[in-house]
């Protein structure tokens, strides 16, 4: 009776110092992993700012253009819409060729500007290939294939190779060309495949066209109501500004700088005298030639 006695607290004893002790690993296994993974996403920043300088490499854009051309349109309102049902059951067999073709570029090997047109051709052109994958749908937003729990839309997942090194679009956009470059053109140069984005160019960005491009993007953004619109006196900008505030200034008056720098006379009319940002908006409805979908 009393080893009996004596034999339960025993246990009780054991299994706590197991499980303290599996705590204990458990929360050492953690740290070792999460500093890991934050050094993994650095190291894509490190192993694409490698560039050459003097190289005369040029990357081949034209099938990327041809299918653009094939299906993007713009609209009276000014907004270029995808026609997706056409493209899937049409060409999305040479997006794919075309994806495949950039993924055996030696991206390091180029010239920064050819690098910087390289990375957001592939980043629209990956996005347009997820969308098809799950086409139809009403927002890219739907498109839930990232990894973890709580992950919303597609751009977690990897999507792509360069170089040996599986890329996702946040990898694209965050590791590589916001960093690297630290341009905030490059907002207006990417596409998610929403209303509210920035228009999906209709033609493939070059190095030889590059700042052409970009200040294009910018102005046909800034001076669109979804980018930025006034009622009143009140400032309502999209949700990119919002965002992303580090890329244009961090506060509301660095923010309305960048603004006035691509705004038309007209716009600038408008925001003379605004010093604040009063609301953000944003639509995440896919950019359907369409319309909404199911």
């Amino acid at each position: 009776m009393p080893s009996h006695a004596h034999s339960k607290p025993t246990i009780e004893r054991q299994v706590f110092n197991s499980r303290r002790q599996f705590f204990r690993y458990g929360i050492a296994i953690a740290m070792a992993i999460l500093p890991a993974r934050a050094m993994a996403a650095e190291d894509i920043g490190a192993a694409f700012a490698q560039n050459d300088p003097k190289s005369a490499i040029t990357v081949d854009h034209a099938a990327w253009g041809k299918l653009l051309s094939r299906h993007v349109r713009t609209g009276p309102d000014k907004l270029n819409r995808v026609d997706y049902a056409a493209f899937k059951a049409n060409d999305h067999q040479a997006l794919r060729a075309y994806l495949e073709s950039l993924q055996r570029v030696a991206v390091t090997k180029l010239n920064r500007a050819e690098q910087f047109a390289f990375f957001v051709n592939l980043y629209n052109a990956a996005t347009i290939d997820v969308v098809l994958s799950h086409y139809p749908v009403a927002s890219i937003t739907k498109i839930a294939i990232s990894p973890g729990l709580f992950a919303i839309g597609p751009w977690g997942k990897k999507v792509v190779r360069i170089e040996g090194i599986d890329l996702s679009l946040d990898d694209i956009e965050h590791k590589i060309l916001r960093p690297l470059w630290r341009d905030p053109r490059v907002h207006y140069a990417v596409n998610c495949s929403s209303v509210g984005c920035p228009n999906l160019a209709r033609t493939p960005y070059t190095a030889a066209k590059l700042e052409t491009m970009l200040d294009a993007a910018a102005r046909s953004y800034v001076n669109h109501p979804r980018g930025v619109a006034l009622r009143d006196g009140a400032v309502t900008a999209s949700k990119i500004y919002s965002w992303y505030a580090k890329d244009f200034g961090r506060t509301d008056r660095a923010i309305l700088d960048h603004i006035r720098r691509f705004a038309t006379p007209e716009l600038t009319r408008k925001l003379d005298g605004a010093t604040r940002i009063d609301d953000y908006n944003y639509d995440w409805q896919l950019n359907d030639a369409a319309g909404p979908g199911e």
